[in-house]
């Protein structure tokens, strides 16, 4: 009788530790999901305002350029015709003025066109690099996830296997002490006692 009493109060302080460890081991597991999800969802968000953010300086540089093609185009125009109005006073100066004015006019269309063009071509580079970046960004962060997770359930799986050894040694234990109980108890009531070799 002591010696069973010995073993359930061994199987008892044995076996408390062990669970605890695999619910704590269930609720890590849980944390690590939960942990590698938010930090995918926060490198994909990063990687979507990061984008953004890259379109919103295109276009405020693209209008920039356009803005000073513009004023550069007004300023030749504007000095092609003041030149105009002062060389008016004769009939040749005046040709020549028209002449000069409209070669004026024509250098400054054709500067903002291709300022115009090149900002253009600007946007689209600098649009398609974004979009570049933020879908690295978003499979980067897709497989560190997948990483997270793989690395958390073969932990999860290793400590449940270590668990169910854990539980199969003490079952075998258990086992044990009731066959020490039942030879030491003898034969129920009625039954033959056991005969020995």
């Amino acid at each position: 009788r002591e010696r069973v009493l010995d073993l359930l109060d061994e199987l008892r302080e044995t076996m408390p530790p062990e669970m605890d460890e695999a619910r704590r081991t269930l609720a890590n597991r849980d944390g690590l999901l939960h942990e590698a999800h938010t930090e995918a969802t926060a490198i994909r968000d990063t990687a979507a305002v990061e984008a953004e953010s890259a379109l919103g300086d295109t276009g405020r540089r693209a209008e920039a350029l356009i803005h000073d093609a513009e004023v550069r185009a007004y300023e030749i125009v504007e000095a092609g015709r003041a030149e105009h109005g002062q060389l008016v006073s004769a009939t040749g100066v005046h040709q020549a003025g028209v002449r000069a004015a409209e070669g004026l006019r024509a250098e400054a269309t054709a500067y903002r066109d291709s300022l115009h063009a090149d900002a253009d071509r600007y946007d689209a580079d600098t649009r398609a690099e974004a979009e570049r970046y933020a879908h690295t960004l978003r499979a980067d962060a897709e497989d560190y996830a997948a990483k997270l997770r793989a690395d958390a359930e073969d932990y999860v799986d290793r400590t449940l296997a270590d668990l169910a050894q854990i539980a199969h040694r003490a079952a075998g234990t258990a086992e044990q002490g009731r066959a020490a109980l039942a030879q030491r108890r003898g034969p129920a009531p009625g039954e033959d006692a056991p005969i020995s070799d």
